[in-house]
Protein backbone atom coordinates (compact mmCIF):
# COMPACT_ATOMS: atom_id res chain seq x y z
CA UNK A 1 0.00 0.00 0.00
CA UNK A 2 2.81 2.67 1.15
CA UNK A 3 4.44 1.54 -2.26
CA UNK A 4 1.01 2.06 -4.44
CA UNK A 5 0.94 5.64 -2.56
CA UNK A 6 4.93 6.49 -3.66
CA UNK A 7 3.84 5.63 -7.33
CA UNK A 8 1.04 7.83 -7.14
CA UNK A 9 2.44 10.08 -5.72
CA UNK A 10 5.57 10.28 -8.03
CA UNK A 11 3.02 10.44 -11.12
CA UNK A 12 1.21 13.42 -9.55
CA UNK A 13 4.15 15.42 -9.06
CA UNK A 14 5.36 14.36 -12.59
CA UNK A 15 2.44 15.32 -14.21
CA UNK A 16 2.21 18.65 -12.34
CA UNK A 17 6.04 19.38 -13.11
CA UNK A 18 4.85 18.71 -17.01
CA UNK A 19 2.24 20.79 -17.13
CA UNK A 20 3.54 23.52 -15.90
CA UNK A 21 7.03 23.63 -17.88
CA UNK A 22 4.98 23.63 -20.86
CA UNK A 23 1.75 25.81 -20.13
CA UNK A 24 4.59 28.68 -19.44
CA UNK A 25 6.59 27.93 -22.64
CA UNK A 26 6.62 31.19 -25.13
CA UNK A 27 8.48 31.10 -28.07
CA UNK A 28 11.36 33.57 -28.63
CA UNK A 29 9.35 35.55 -31.13
CA UNK A 30 6.57 36.57 -28.88
CA UNK A 31 9.08 37.02 -26.07
CA UNK A 32 10.74 39.64 -28.11
CA UNK A 33 7.91 41.16 -29.46
CA UNK A 34 5.92 41.55 -25.90
CA UNK A 35 8.89 43.82 -24.58
CA UNK A 36 9.27 46.10 -28.32
CA UNK A 37 8.31 49.78 -28.85
CA UNK A 38 5.52 49.02 -31.28
CA UNK A 39 3.59 47.32 -28.69
CA UNK A 40 3.29 50.52 -25.76
CA UNK A 41 0.49 52.68 -26.76
CA UNK A 42 1.42 54.70 -24.11
CA UNK A 43 2.48 55.64 -20.58
CA UNK A 44 0.47 56.67 -17.53
CA UNK A 45 2.69 58.39 -14.40
CA UNK A 46 0.83 59.33 -11.04
CA UNK A 47 2.44 62.35 -8.97
CA UNK A 48 4.44 63.90 -11.91
CA UNK A 49 7.02 66.44 -10.79
CA UNK A 50 9.05 67.91 -13.75
CA UNK A 51 11.74 70.82 -13.71
CA UNK A 52 13.05 72.68 -16.52
CA UNK A 53 16.22 74.73 -15.98
CA UNK A 54 18.30 77.23 -17.82
CA UNK A 55 22.42 77.69 -16.71
CA UNK A 56 21.56 75.30 -13.75
CA UNK A 57 18.88 77.79 -12.69
CA UNK A 58 15.05 76.19 -11.78
CA UNK A 59 12.72 78.34 -14.19
CA UNK A 60 9.89 75.88 -14.31
CA UNK A 61 8.59 73.44 -12.23
CA UNK A 62 5.31 71.58 -13.47
CA UNK A 63 2.84 69.48 -10.99
CA UNK A 64 0.48 66.72 -12.17
CA UNK A 65 -1.23 64.10 -10.55
CA UNK A 66 -1.26 62.26 -13.62
CA UNK A 67 0.22 62.44 -16.71
CA UNK A 68 -0.58 60.16 -19.91
CA UNK A 69 1.84 60.04 -22.72
CA UNK A 70 0.70 58.53 -26.31
CA UNK A 71 3.45 57.08 -28.53
CA UNK A 72 2.15 58.70 -31.50
CA UNK A 73 4.13 61.27 -34.13
CA UNK A 74 2.50 64.60 -32.72
CA UNK A 75 4.36 63.85 -28.79
CA UNK A 76 1.29 63.85 -27.31
CA UNK A 77 1.15 64.39 -23.12
CA UNK A 78 -2.26 64.40 -21.46
CA UNK A 79 -2.91 65.87 -17.68
CA UNK A 80 -6.30 64.55 -17.76
CA UNK A 81 -6.64 65.23 -13.70
CA UNK A 82 -5.14 69.05 -13.96
CA UNK A 83 -1.36 70.48 -13.79
CA UNK A 84 -0.11 73.39 -11.80
CA UNK A 85 2.93 75.09 -13.18
CA UNK A 86 5.01 77.13 -11.45
CA UNK A 87 7.86 80.02 -13.27
CA UNK A 88 10.62 81.41 -11.85
CA UNK A 89 13.48 84.28 -12.37
CA UNK A 90 16.33 83.87 -10.21
CA UNK A 91 15.00 81.85 -7.45
CA UNK A 92 12.03 83.93 -7.28
CA UNK A 93 8.35 82.98 -8.03
CA UNK A 94 7.36 84.92 -10.57
CA UNK A 95 4.21 83.04 -12.06
CA UNK A 96 1.74 80.22 -11.19
CA UNK A 97 -0.39 78.63 -13.76
CA UNK A 98 -3.70 75.84 -12.63
CA UNK A 99 -5.90 74.11 -14.94
CA UNK A 100 -8.00 71.41 -14.14
CA UNK A 101 -6.85 69.83 -17.86
CA UNK A 102 -3.94 70.02 -19.61
CA UNK A 103 -2.54 68.55 -22.97
CA UNK A 104 0.53 69.39 -24.34
CA UNK A 105 1.72 69.14 -28.63
CA UNK A 106 6.04 68.11 -27.87
CA UNK A 107 6.50 68.83 -31.79
CA UNK A 108 4.73 71.84 -31.61
CA UNK A 109 5.99 72.90 -28.24
CA UNK A 110 2.30 74.11 -27.62
CA UNK A 111 0.08 73.61 -24.26
CA UNK A 112 -3.61 73.50 -23.67
CA UNK A 113 -5.19 74.28 -20.65
CA UNK A 114 -8.52 73.87 -19.86
CA UNK A 115 -11.38 74.22 -17.17
CA UNK A 116 -10.78 76.81 -14.45
CA UNK A 117 -7.63 78.30 -15.91
CA UNK A 118 -5.95 80.43 -13.63
CA UNK A 119 -2.76 82.57 -14.05
CA UNK A 120 -1.40 84.71 -11.01
CA UNK A 121 1.39 87.11 -11.95
CA UNK A 122 3.24 88.15 -8.64
CA UNK A 123 4.90 90.78 -9.33
CA UNK A 124 2.43 92.86 -10.97
CA UNK A 125 -0.44 91.02 -8.28
CA UNK A 126 -2.39 90.33 -11.27
CA UNK A 127 -5.09 87.37 -12.07
CA UNK A 128 -5.85 85.94 -14.63
CA UNK A 129 -9.31 83.60 -15.07
CA UNK A 130 -10.33 81.70 -18.32
CA UNK A 131 -12.17 78.77 -19.09
CA UNK A 132 -9.51 77.63 -22.15
CA UNK A 133 -5.97 78.73 -23.25
CA UNK A 134 -3.17 77.77 -24.96
CA UNK A 135 0.51 78.48 -24.60
CA UNK A 136 3.24 78.63 -27.39
CA UNK A 137 5.99 77.37 -25.53
CA UNK A 138 8.64 78.79 -28.90
CA UNK A 139 6.82 82.34 -28.58
CA UNK A 140 6.85 82.42 -25.13
CA UNK A 141 2.66 83.42 -25.49
CA UNK A 142 -0.37 83.11 -23.99
CA UNK A 143 -3.36 82.83 -26.40
CA UNK A 144 -7.26 82.37 -25.92
CA UNK A 145 -11.15 83.33 -27.96
CA UNK A 146 -12.41 82.28 -24.76
CA UNK A 147 -13.63 84.92 -22.34
CA UNK A 148 -10.99 86.25 -19.59
CA UNK A 149 -11.14 88.10 -16.62
CA UNK A 150 -8.35 89.58 -15.17
CA UNK A 151 -8.32 91.34 -11.59
CA UNK A 152 -5.91 93.57 -9.73
CA UNK A 153 -5.99 95.50 -6.81
CA UNK A 154 -7.58 98.64 -8.21
CA UNK A 155 -9.74 97.04 -11.36
CA UNK A 156 -11.26 94.17 -12.97
CA UNK A 157 -10.87 93.84 -16.53
CA UNK A 158 -13.01 91.47 -18.78
CA UNK A 159 -12.90 90.25 -22.50
CA UNK A 160 -13.53 87.98 -25.11
CA UNK A 161 -9.97 87.35 -26.22
CA UNK A 162 -6.62 88.04 -24.85
CA UNK A 163 -2.65 87.73 -25.90
CA UNK A 164 -0.15 87.72 -23.37
CA UNK A 165 3.81 87.23 -22.35
CA UNK A 166 4.01 83.04 -20.91
CA UNK A 167 4.88 85.21 -17.46
CA UNK A 168 1.31 87.29 -17.87
CA UNK A 169 3.43 90.49 -17.88
CA UNK A 170 2.65 92.43 -20.60
CA UNK A 171 -1.28 91.59 -22.74
CA UNK A 172 -3.43 92.72 -25.16
CA UNK A 173 -7.45 92.53 -24.03
CA UNK A 174 -10.02 92.45 -27.17
CA UNK A 175 -13.56 93.46 -26.60
CA UNK A 176 -13.11 94.28 -23.30
CA UNK A 177 -14.92 96.01 -20.44
CA UNK A 178 -12.98 97.38 -17.01
CA UNK A 179 -14.20 98.25 -13.69
CA UNK A 180 -12.35 101.13 -12.53
CA UNK A 181 -11.50 102.01 -8.67
CA UNK A 182 -11.34 106.21 -9.33
CA UNK A 183 -10.33 108.45 -6.51
CA UNK A 184 -12.95 111.25 -6.46
CA UNK A 185 -11.02 114.83 -5.80
CA UNK A 186 -13.18 117.12 -3.48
Amino acid sequence: MKRLLKIGLALNITAFVAVMLFSCSNPDAVVMEMGSDDTLSGIIADSVVFYRSDSGRVNLELRAPRLVRMETDDDIMEFPLGFDVFMFDHGNKTTELHADYGKSYGKIHLIEAAGNVIVKNFSSDETMFSDKFFWYQDQKTIYTRSHVRIVTPDKQIEADSLVAKEDFSEYTMYSGSALLDVDEEE
